[in-house]
């Protein structure tokens, strides 16, 4: 599909010696780099750091202050923009048809690669949600045959079949890529190469971000190590000479100490740049049930996106709601906030729960007038003075004259710091958090894990950010095919699921997939369903299970935890015994929750 190279590892695209400045703001500072035929290159750096600008000025779209873009003549640019290119009432296929100029098979065949078919590729485009929306775009690059495709934070608001469905065309893209993205576990999947812009300087590792970041934090320690050794020396040395100038007999000496002490120099170390500090309310632990869900059935003017849901989640849990964008997670969200009614049922929550919740809606809505403090003083709990306020919103980066900036002038990064500043001011036992890594930097999104990990209250949150999820989640609920279920495994085992599904779909669309065998038959020609009460009793036994798995799961992470730590081996030898006894029993309780699972016709 793609040209070959045109000669071995041709320049494609180079920057050098480029400036770009924005006020008293120096983004590029003499920054140079060279992509060639072949790289796939992770591109990094704070936000601010000026990745977005470098984009454009690499794309034409801006112009450096000096120095030069030196572009391959066979350059040939997939850039995937942010705009809407679809005309009123197109469908997907003849978008791409218009667009690429190609025949309707050939734009099949490629939209295939990202499963869009059916309704999805001959429905209206403008109809789909924002992921599905990306797939087509992306169809769309690649009918243009680029051989350096430029993405800039691809997985931002892709749900997590889109963001694995990218990935696995990104490993087998053949040509070169250069990747916006924070989303470490994404850049390591798919890029061999590392970009760094900090400081208006570009750094090109020939490796992964993770050797890369190990080794910028190996840089700095081992230089302050030596800048240790030099300044002990310079004093050494200076004792010498302050004890021997005078002396006829050791001048002489005292003048080649001096030459010596000229020579030694300590290296410059780059002070970190500004973090945020977060810290989780600090509330008294509960027990047992946070939130119930009884047949429940979510959506809009009385039509349900989702319904039959009976999930719980314990005091103390941190679940996450997956599933693919226009599932209803958002709107299972608003639903147990009470933003949305019920289309029928019951959420109820226990007793003395207290509710704080970050979402879009809210973080959009802020009081325009009001300053960052005075927004502070008014969201916070009685009893939280002026310096309380300061000090979390000093934690959040919004420092000295920041404080008094009016909500109407910040940025959407800055108004979702000062909404989370809000929630952390509260005394809040039960948090709902709606992407809360949306216009968070990666800095920040990591302090909010760890805060997260160390607070004592209920976490219900969605979030596209796949490490994220994986380090905050205690357990899982999806949404999905109209309904919602608390998941038996954790993310780990999701993911797995997630990524079997697609590897599957695309070795049946290459014709690899082997013959499945015949479903099983009964005499009425399908496997007979469970009578109601069955099916009630069968759903109690499956959440029974649901918290035996949970607490089994817990039990075995403690244990392990703990012999990692012992240093007695009769000690660990108990606890590797105990292990292996919860193991058992976790995989029948496991294997139990399947044919349960398998009856009700959930899988």
């Amino acid at each position: 599909m793609f040209t070959g190279f045109q000669q071995q590892m041709a320049v494609l695209l180079q920057i050098l010696d480029g400036v770009k400045s924005y006020g008293d703001q120096n983004l590029l500072d003499n920054a140079s780099a060279t992509i060639h035929d072949g790289m796939k290159v992770g591109f990094i750096g704070r936000n601010g750091a000026g990745k977005s600008t470098l984009l454009r000025v690499l794309l034409g779209d801006e112009e450096l202050d000096s120095g030069e873009v030196v572009r391959g003549t066979h350059l040939q640019v997939g850039y995937l923009r942010q705009h809407d290119p679809f005309n009123p009432g197109e469908s997907a296929l003849e978008f791409l048809m218009r667009d690429s100029g190609q025949p309707d098979w050939k734009c099949g065949e490629v939209a295939g690669q990202f499963e869009l078919k059916g309704d999805y590729l001959n429905g209206p485009v403008k109809d789909l949600s924002g992921g599905w929306q990306t797939r087509v775009k992306l169809a769309a690059l690649l009918l243009h045959e680029p051989n350096l495709l430029m993405l800039d934070e691809p997985t931002n608001f892709l749900d997590l079949r889109t963001q694995i469905l990218l990935e696995h065309f990104l490993v087998n893209f053949t040509a070169s890529c250069l990747i916006v993205s924070h989303d470490r576990a994404f850049l390591t999947a798919t890029c061999d190469q590392t970009l760094d812009l900090n400081r208006g300087k570009l750094t090109l590792y020939p490796g992964k971000i993770t050797p890369y970041l190990e080794k910028i934090e190996e840089d700095k320690i081992r230089d302050q190590r030596t800048n240790a050794a030099v300044i002990s020396k310079q004093k050494q040395l200076q004792k010498f000479i302050d004890k021997n100038k005078a002396r006829a007999t050791s001048a002489s000496q005292a003048r080649s100490k001096q030459k010596q002490l000229d020579r030694l120099q300590t290296k410059e170390i780059e002070v970190d740049l500004p973090t945020a500090s977060i810290k989780a309310p600090v509330v008294e632990p509960r027990q047992g049930p946070a939130l119930i869900c009884m047949d429940l059935a979510i959506g809009y003017d009385g039509v349900a996106v989702a319904s039959d849901i009976e999930i719980e989640v314990e005091h103390q849990q941190r679940a996450a709601i997956v599933g693919d964008n226009g599932q209803g997670k958002t709107t299972l969200l608003r639903t147990i906030v009470d933003s949305l009614k019920p289309v029928s049922g019951k959420v109820k929550w226990g007793y003395g729960c207290k509710i704080g919740t970050y979402a879009q809606h809210v973080y959009t809505t802020l009081p325009q007038e009001q300053t960052v403090l005075e927004y502070l003083e008014y969201t916070s709990m009685p009893g939280i003075t002026t310096q309380d306020c300061l000090n979390v919103a000093g934690s959040l980066l919004f420092k000295g004259a920041h404080v008094n900036k009016p909500i109407k002038v910040l940025s959407g990064g800055e108004r979702a710091r000062l909404c989370m500043a809000g929630l952390l001011l509260g005394d809040y036992n039960i948090l709902i958090l709606d992407e809360p890594g949306n216009h968070l930097d990666v800095e920040t999104v990591e302090s909010l894990a760890n805060a997260l990990l160390k607070y004592k209250g209920t976490v219900i949150f969605t979030s596209h950010d796949r490490h994220f999820v994986q380090r905050v989640a205690t357990n899982v609920i999806e949404v999905r095919d109209g309904g919602a279920r608390n998941y038996g495994g954790n993310y780990e085992a999701y993911l797995y699921m997630v990524n079997k599904e697609i590897t599957e779909g695309e070795r049946e669309r290459a014709g690899n997939k082997l013959a499945a065998p015949p479903a099983e038959k009964t005499s009425g020609g399908a496997k007979a369903a469970l009578s109601g009460k069955d099916q009630h009793n069968a759903r109690k036994q499956q959440r029974n299970l649901e918290k035996t798995i949970a607490r089994l799961d817990g039990q075995k992470k403690e244990m392990n935890a703990e012999m990692l730590k012992t240093s007695d081996a009769k000690k660990a030898m108990d606890l590797h015994n105990q292990i292996n006894a919860i193991q058992v029993e976790l995989s029948e309780a496991e294997e139990k929750w399947c044919e349960l699972s398998q009856e009700l016709g959930d899988w």
